[in-house]
């Protein structure tokens, strides 16, 4: 009687503990990168048409209850309103389609210690995005901001017109999911602001090393 006693208690202590770690990947997808962007380069229809993506895509995929916004941010270029990518998606926590950590705060996800990786930084689908030594390689993500997450300065289009053009001409910053750098330096902060796009255009931004594709945050 007492192994089939000792034996419950060490099956039990077995389910406890399968539980408790299932219970701590049951996060809810509150970060992702789109599977698809526009169709049309960097004309995303504007900030609200770039959040309607992420919306569309999180809704697909089961996490429609958030409101979701793309981390962009826009600048002053044609008489723009400057508006700060960082501003836009919420406080945090943030985590990915696995329930794995992005960044506990808006701090920290500007910051060294975050969790932005090419094994992490993972679609909607829960999917792992190309990026460099892949074909193809899309590891640049449009953003148009600074590493600390804010819109850039002066009267240069780094916004590909707001998120309206998807002209040949034209740029956008762009980030590296996959957190490799301009001429690997610096690595670890390139996730949202590595270097400019080639155009606005579908086949411009494949050129330079993307396909259009954003990141989505659910901002709580």
């Amino acid at each position: 009687m007492s192994r089939l006693l000792l034996a419950a208690a060490i099956a039990a202590t077995t389910i406890g503990s399968a539980s408790f770690a299932q219970a701590q990947q049951t996060e809810p997808m509150s970060f992702f990168i789109s599977s698809e962007g526009s169709g049309k380069g960097a004309d995303l229809g504007g900030l609200e048409g770039a959040d309607a993506l992420c919306q569309r895509l999180a809704t697909a995929a089961g996490a429609g209850s958030f409101s979701w916004r793309a981390y962009l941010s826009t600048s002053s270029f044609n008489n723009g309103t400057v508006v700060n990518a960082r501003d836009r998606i919420g406080n945090g926590p943030w985590h990915n389609a696995k329930g794995q950590l992005i960044a506990r705060n808006v701090d920290e996800l500007h910051g060294k210690n975050n969790g932005i990786t090419k094994q992490t930084a993972l679609t909607e689908k829960g999917v792992v995005v190309n990026g460099r030594g892949d074909t193809p390689n899309a590891h640049d993500i449009l953003t148009g901001s600074r590493p600390d997450g804010t819109a850039s300065l002066g009267n240069a289009d780094s916004t590909c017109k707001n998120w309206t053009s998807g002209a040949d001409e034209g740029s956008a910053l762009l980030g590296h999911h996959d957190r490799i750098g301009l001429n690997n330096d610096p690595p670890m902060l390139s996730w949202n602001s590595a270097h400019p796009s080639a155009g606005c255009s579908q086949p411009k931004l494949v050129q330079t090393g993307g396909a259009g594709q954003i990141y989505c945050f659910a901002a709580r």
